[in-house]
């Protein structure tokens, strides 16, 4: 029984009481009045979170008549009010729940406030795939809707990205369950157990920073999810400066979000708050799972990657969200028994390539147009599933419209990163130069910075690096000063960003981009030196340099050779472009740039005859083992890959006979 009935108790029975149904009337009307005092603190309780009843707890108190702070303690609304009851009177038990209420949304609001007008600010103006220091698009206007599906696993996934574009251009075997960012952690018809952890898988450019921005934008705008008190993004480019740095949670958001720490709050437990880790595949801490100290207290510091671990493994603040994105490939570095929902961002559906072409190309006529010819080319059809490679085409086509009017329109990845590769240098030749369209845009600066380029693309690309750090541009022989002129130069092709501490970060805009670099570097050093990279004692010989022409061929074998070496495809795409830079067609566009061409219908054909051997040595294994016909393993791999359409093409006639 509360206190509240031991004074009803107290009263003595009313001198008006002339009968029993007299005072069974009076018991009555007290016990709703008193009833109805419970039910009203309930209603005020009822909305409020987790969090935020732990909130409502810690307020209590700091009021003059306190609730033993042991009592309180996992106490649900329903006993919070029958704590209340007990300890104070029917009035002062709505004035005391009405006031904590109160400056418990006094609090919140000012701070809230600021730290959405912060993140509006940092996320409403976007750069799409380009240097920040050129003009920015507002995110809004430009956001198309991207395709989002739930389920998978966190497994890794080692294929080309390329390759995984191409798969999932397919029709699906089973229903798709489709998930909008804003619905992340919304609990799904299927689902009983609440979402905690969501990991967001996707290849290079398809868009996973983009949504995270786009999340925490649709928040600072009170567009959605204003049941969370609180985003939190980060990076782990910025997370990664911090390696040898301690920090308690706490002390690490202020760290990166001050007004924060301005408000004075430091129980982040006391809210209800999403974090956004993005670009796991990026990490360059020491996430070790299975041997780290257990930390639970938020307030306590230590190294960066401890609270990670502890903030995933739900050790450390157990009701936070948390929203993790990486690339396939690192998937893997978080045990999946801490991850509660997988996601990918599939990128663009076919009606939402051609939304982004109609928002880029006002002029419909010139819209249909690009639309109707990158349908055309099966390749780029499926490469303009990522968003950042619809950019890359919009800007090449929207160039070649303008320059060679009824002409023809690149349709092989080749030909499109060449003419990407030109519009950049003409762009500098002009805008930074000085020079006149009309100028040679292959000037000796400019050939110093793609083969600088080239090398840092290439050398990386060995070594399975997509982000280059300040160290990584120095084993490369790169100055550093030279490495921002590049950026600031080739703004749409290297990319360099600054963290938290100013730290430089270097990348190439996209994955392909880097591949077909280091492509070039591979084929130029051949063509002007007579080097052969792609072997693994590399001698440079006066026979080299007379026959070169002659001795492509050897470049070219070599390169398939290391491609096949390569697990799960990885040099693939490389070997694409190498091949492709060798067809006459592309070596015209180079003009300027190669000091002698080194291209002859005799070494593609030997390269040709030197591919279908080693295909057909794979498929004999093949059939073998899966005791199929040879003749039908063939026409498998050619549906899965569909050669006709890519630079390959010199090949497809060759590997349908059914005699390979």
């Amino acid at each position: 029984m509360d206190q509240c009935e031991d004074r009803e108790e107290g009263v003595p029975p009313s001198k008006t009481t002339l009968s029993g149904e007299h005072e069974n009337q009076t018991k009555a009307q007290s016990s709703e009045m008193e009833e109805s005092v419970h039910e009203q603190p309930l209603e005020m309780l009822e909305n409020l979170e987790v969090e935020e009843l732990e909130r409502f707890h810690s307020y209590l108190q700091d009021v003059p008549v306190t609730i033993n702070k042991c009592q309180l303690e996992n106490a649900d609304k329903l006993e919070t009010r029958d704590l209340m009851a007990q300890t104070y009177t029917n009035d002062h038990v709505m004035e005391v729940a009405t006031s904590i209420l109160k400056k418990m949304k006094e609090t919140l609001q000012p701070c809230q406030s600021k730290f959405k007008s912060h993140l509006k600010k940092k996320y409403e103006r976007v750069v799409e795939g380009i240097s920040v220091t050129l003009s920015k698009n507002l995110l809004n206007q430009i956001y198309t809707e991207l395709y989002i599906t739930e389920g998978g696993t966190a497994e890794v996934n080692d294929e080309h990205e390329v390759r995984q574009i191409e798969t999932a251009s397919r029709k699906p075997d089973r229903p798709e369950i489709t998930i909008r960012q804003e619905d992340l952690f919304k609990a799904s018809p299927e689902r009983d157990d609440q979402i905690r952890t969501v990991l967001t898988k996707g290849v290079a450019g398809i868009g996973k920073t983009v949504i995270t921005q786009k999340y925490s934008l649709d928040w600072a705008e009170d567009k959605a999810n204003q049941d969370i008190q609180f985003i939190f993004p980060f990076t782990f480019r910025e997370l990664n400066v911090l390696n040898e740095e301690k920090f308690s949670l706490v002390g690490l958001v202020h760290h990166f979000f001050t007004e924060i720490e301005e408000a004075g709050i430091c129980s982040l437990e006391d809210f209800r708050v999403v974090f956004i880790f993005d670009g796991l595949d990026e990490c360059r801490l020491p996430l070790n799972f299975h041997k780290t100290t257990i930390l639970t207290d938020p307030r306590k510091s230590t190294s960066v990657d401890v609270l990670l671990i502890n903030l995933i493994r739900g050790k450390l603040l157990p009701s936070a969200h948390l929203w993790i994105t990486t690339r396939p490939a690192a998937a893997n570095q978080i045990p999946h028994d801490y991850v509660d929902m997988v996601t990918e961002v599939r990128g663009f559906t076919d009606p939402q390539k051609e939304e982004y072409f109609r928002k880029r190309f006002r002029d419909e006529e010139q819209a249909s147009r690009i639309i109707s010819h990158i349908k055309t080319s099966r390749t780029l059809h499926i490469m303009c599933h990522i968003p950042v490679f619809c950019w890359i085409t919009a800007t090449v086509l929207e160039n070649v419209l303008k320059t060679r009017e009824g002409g023809e329109l690149p349709k092989t990845l080749t030909e499109i990163y060449i003419h990407f590769l030109v519009v950049q240098a003409k762009v500098k030749k002009v805008k930074y130069d000085g020079g006149d369209e009309t100028d040679p845009h292959w000037s000796p600066e400019n050939r110093k910075v793609i083969e600088s380029l080239g090398k840092l693309a290439f050398d990386q690309l060995q070594k399975g690096n997509l982000i280059f750090y300040e160290s990584d541009l120095t084993e490369c022989g790169i100055d550093i000063r030279a490495a921002s002129v590049y950026s600031g130069v080739f703004t749409q092709i290297f990319k360099e960003e600054r963290g938290l501490y100013q730290d430089k970060v270097f990348c190439f805009i996209h994955l392909t981009v880097q591949e077909f670099l280091a492509a070039l570097h591979v084929h130029l050093t051949f063509i002007n030196s007579g080097l052969n990279l792609m072997e693994e004692q590399q001698t440079t010989s006066m026979w080299s340099k007379l026959f070169n022409k002659s001795n492509l061929q050897t470049l070219q074998k070599s390169a398939v050779d290391k491609a096949l070496q390569s697990p799960n495809g990885h040099l693939d795409l490389f070997l694409r472009f190498l091949l492709g830079l060798s067809l006459q067609t592309n070596q015209t566009l180079l003009r300027g740039l190669l000091t002698q061409t080194g291209s002859s219908s005799q070494t593609n054909q030997g390269t040709v005859q030197y591919i279908k051997k080693k295909l057909k040595r794979v498929y004999k294994a093949l059939s073998s083992v899966l005791g199929s016909q040879c003749s039908s393993m063939i026409e498998l791999d050619l549906s899965y890959n569909s050669l006709e359409n890519s630079e390959l093409e010199f090949l497809s006639s060759g590997l349908k006979n059914p005699q390979y």
